[in-house]
C-alpha cells in the first residue's frame, strides 16, 4: 500500500461523533477551526473535522476499554444482528457514501459505489462468522487429561485505514473486530475522513454500544497512533500503509509486544503468456491498473508480455487507456485525480526517468487543459527495461509500464524480485499452465485469468516486505482473538 500519510478522523469526546459541518457544502472556515478535508479535484474545502490532540486521543482509551467489557460480554448472535442491521445500512445510505468518497477522494462515481457495495460486504460477512468461533476438545494422548481450545477477542483494537478505499479498509478492519468482540479506535487517513465518520453513524444507529467503535482524525498520526499504543489496555494494531511506516509502528509495537497485523505495500506483475486470450487479458489488466485510478495496494504495476503477443495487446491495451474520459469524477469521468498534487508530480518523474532509460510513451489519454495538477493522463509505457526504476517502485497512479519477455524462467524471477509480494496476475491459454505460473509467484494473491482478486471471502494479505497477517475470510476474525487452552484433569 504506498499511501505514505497513515488514517485520521474526528470525534468530540470518547464516544462516536460527526464531523462539525456537513459535507454537503464547501465551507470557507479560519483554520484553526478544524482540519480540512478537501476535494482532490477542485481544491475546495469539503468540510472540516476535529484535529484530535494528543490528550484526547489517549482519553478515548478509557472510553473504548468500557466499552469492550460490555461487547466482549455480548452473545455472539447479538453481535451478528448488529453487524447485519449495519450491512442494511450501508446498503441504504449507499448513494450517500459513494458521494463522500468522490468528494474526499476523487474516485469515479463507478469505482466509488463499487466500494461501497464491497465495504459493505464485510460486515455482512462477518456477521455470518460472529456465531461461528472455533474451538476443539480433545483428549491428551497419554490419557487422564482433556484439552479445551477456545478464543478470546484481543481486547481494545486501533486500526489505521489509507485514503484510497476509505470504506472498504475501514470495515474490512470494523467487521471481524466487532464480531471478535473487541472494541476499536479508528484513525482514517487525514485526507479521508468524512467516509469513516458516516460508516461511524451507521454503527452507532445498528446499535453499537457507546464506546466501541470511535474514530479520531489528525493532522499528526504519530501523536494519535503513540498516544493509543503507549496505553497497556492496546492489545491491538491492525494497519494498512506503506511499508516503510509499517517498519516504524513495527518497532513502536515491538517496545510492549503489541499484536499487529500489517497489509502493506505492493509491486504486482501482471504476466500474459503467448497463448493467452488476449481480448481477456486487456480486460483484465484495465482492471487491475486503472481501478481507482491505480491507486489500490493490488494495483497491477508492471506488465510482461509475451513477444508472440506483443504488439496485438499494446495495440489494445493502448486503444482502451486512449479512450479513457479524464475528469472531474462528479460529472462522470472515469479518471479522477491522484490523491494529492505532490503524489502526481512523483508519478511524472517516474515518467521522466522511464523515458530516459529508453521507455516511449505508446498511448496515453486526453487530459483536459482546464484540471489541476492532481490530474494526470493514463499512460501506456513499452520499451521499458527491465532494471527500470518505475518497476521498482509503486506506481499508484494511472500508468502501466510494459515489458516484453521470452523465457519463462526469466519472467518469473523478474517477477519475484520485489521485496514485497501482496498480489499478483497470471493470463495463460491453459489454466492448469496459468496456475502452475501463478504458484511460481512469491505473492499472498494471485489473479489467474482475472483482473481482481479481493473479496470479503478470501484471505487478503501478502508475504515478504508486504505484510503480516490476513485480512478477510475466517483469517479476519482469527486476527483479533487470542488462543487459550484449558487442560482439564480427567482421572
Amino acid at each position: 500500500m504506498h499511501p505514505e500519510n497513515t488514517a485520521q478522523s474526528a470525534a468530540d469526546s470518547p464516544a462516536v461523533h460527526p464531523p462539525e459541518h456537513t459535507a454537503a457544502h464547501t465551507t470557507q472556515q479560519p483554520e484553526h477551526l478544524g482540519l480540512p478535508v478537501r476535494n482532490p479535484a477542485t481544491g475546495a474545502v469539503l468540510d472540516r473535522v476535529r484535529d484530535h490532540s494528543a490528550e484526547e486521543a489517549a482519553a478515548m482509551v478509557d472510553a473504548a476499554q468500557a466499552g469492550f467489557r460490555t461487547w466482549r460480554a455480548t452473545a455472539p448472535r447479538h453481535r451478528s444482528e448488529v453487524l447485519m442491521a449495519a450491512y442494511r445500512g450501508m446498503q441504504e445510505q449507499a448513494e450517500r457514501l459513494r458521494d463522500l468518497i468522490v468528494a474526499e477522494n476523487g474516485k469515479s462515481k463507478a469505482d466509488a459505489a463499487a466500494e461501497v457495495s464491497y465495504a459493505a460486504e464485510f460486515f455482512r460477512w462477518y456477521a455470518e462468522e460472529a456465531v461461528r468461533t472455533p474451538g476443539e476438545y480433545t483428549e491428551a494422548p497419554a490419557g487422564g487429561v482433556r484439552n479445551v481450545v477456545t478464543r478470546h477477542p484481543v481486547g481494545v483494537a486501533v486500526l489505521i485505514t489509507p485514503w484510497n478505499f476509505p470504506a472498504a479498509m475501514a470495515t474490512r478492519k470494523i467487521g471481524p473486530a466487532l464480531a471478535s468482540g473487541c472494541s476499536v479506535l479508528l484513525k482514517p487517513a487525514s485526507e479521508t475522513p468524512l467516509t469513516a465518520f458516516a460508516i461511524a453513524e451507521i454503527l452507532t444507529e445498528a446499535g453499537v454500544p457507546e464506546g466501541v467503535v470511535q474514530v479520531a482524525a489528525s493532522s499528526s498520526a504519530s501523536r494519535v497512533v503513540s498516544a493509543w499504543l503507549a496505553d497497556d489496555r492496546v492489545r491491538k494494531l491492525s494497519f494498512t500503509g506503506s511499508t516503510g511506516v509499517g517498519r516504524r509502528l513495527l518497532a513502536q509495537c515491538a517496545e510492549r509486544v503489541v499484536n499487529t497485523s500489517m497489509e502493506l505495500g505492493g509491486n504486482a506483475p501482471f504476466i500474459v503468456t503467448a497463448d493467452a486470450d488476449v481480448d481477456a487479458a486487456v480486460d483484465g489488466a484495465m482492471l487491475a491498473k486503472f481501478r481507482n485510478g491505480g491507486q489500490a495496494c493490488t494495483a497491477a504495476n508492471r506488465f510482461y508480455v509475451h513477444q508472440d503477443v506483443l504488439g496485438e495487446f499494446t495495440e489494445k491495451f493502448g486503444a482502451r487507456i486512449a479512450a479513457l474520459r479524464v475528469g472531474d469524477p462528479a460529472g462522470g469521468a472515469e479518471i479522477g485525480p491522484v490523491i494529492t498534487e505532490q503524489a502526481a508530480e512523483q508519478i511524472r518523474e517516474l515518467i521522466r526517468g522511464a523515458r530516459e532509460q529508453g521507455a516511449v510513451i505508446a498511448a496515453e489519454a486526453h487530459l483536459p487543459q482546464d484540471l489541476n495538477r492532481a490530474f494526470l493522463a493514463p499512460t501506456l509505457l513499452t520499451g521499458v527495461p527491465t532494471d527500470a526504476e518505475i518497476l521498482r517502485e509503486e506506481i499508484f497512479g494511472p500508468v502501466a509500464p510494459v515489458v516484453a519477455w521470452t523465457d519463462l524462467d526469466a519472467v518469473i524471477e523478474l517477477a519475484n524480485a520485489a521485496e514485497v509480494g501482496l498480489a499478483g496476475y497470471v493470463y495463460a491459454g491453459k489454466l492448469q499452465a496459468a496456475m502452475k505460473i501463478a504458484e511460481r509467484l512469491e505473492v499472498g494473491m494471485v489473479g489467474v485469468n482475472r483482473g481482481i482478486v479481493s473479496d470479503p471471502s478470501a484471505p487478503f494479505g501478502g508475504v515478504k516486505q508486504a505484510g503480516i497477517g490476513r485480512e478477510g475470510g475466517r483469517f479476519g476474525m482469527e486476527e483479533f482473538t487470542e488462543v487459550q487452552y484449558l487442560s482439564v484433569d480427567w482421572p
